[in-house]
């Protein structure tokens, strides 16, 4: 299975397709495929801290970071993240079909197809990714992805609950408080405060 995690989607960016303008997807497969082929896909960009934001409530997402067996988002548009090999932050909304294993489907096969511009080597840089990238968050207020993402890559914790978001923030002040001589930082250190804002903001906590 794919090593991603479901999250709550917050707010779309941009502007949504209506119900009335949503189709029927051209290239309905079975699940197994559509996650074996992204899979695929994302190993070739060497991605990694891979996140899928739905329209699910958190207590639709099982502890591993994936939905609970029946349970359906209520919308169907997803937007897939991640970090690739060149440490970009890439985001891809979709939100054009029916289903969100469809919109999945979309942004898997739009992955191939930017791919296939490397064979040509007219990309060197991964330029064609560029026009994907994610926008930083603003200032005052951190994303539930990158507070996610910024705590488990500095605590190895990922905060699904209040206990674990605790342990996780505990670890990440330890190593990032200024006082730390050796993995210190003020500003790291606040973004993790940040973080845990966030979190606590977003899921009630």
């Amino acid at each position: 299975m794919i090593d991603a995690r479901f999250v709550p989607l917050e707010r779309w960016p941009g502007e949504k397709h209506s119900p009335a303008r949503r189709k029927r997807s051209p290239f309905e497969i079975k699940f197994a495929r559509l996650l074996d082929d992204l899979e695929r896909e994302l190993k070739h960009l060497g991605a990694h801290d891979i996140v899928i934001q739905a329209y699910l409530k958190r207590d639709q997402i099982r502890n591993d970071g994936w939905p609970r067996s029946h349970e359906q988002p209520a919308e169907p548009g997803i937007i897939l993240s991640f970090m690739n090999r060149e440490k970009q932050e890439i985001s891809f909304p979709c939100d054009t079909y029916l289903t969100w294993e469809s919109n999945l489907r979309a942004i898997s096969l739009t992955l191939t197809a930017l791919r296939s511009i490397d064979r040509y080597g007219v990309s060197q840089h991964a330029e064609q990714y560029k026009g994907w990238a994610r926008l930083p968050a603003a200032p005052a207020r951190m994303s539930v992805h990158d507070a996610l993402t910024f705590l488990l890559n500095q605590s190895s914790i990922y905060p699904k609950d209040p206990e674990t978001l605790n342990q996780a923030f505990r670890a990440a002040a330890r190593k990032l408080h200024p006082d730390n001589q050796i993995t210190g930082n003020a500003h790291q250190f606040d973004l993790a405060t940040r973080a845990k804002d966030a979190l606590k903001e977003a899921y009630g906590w």
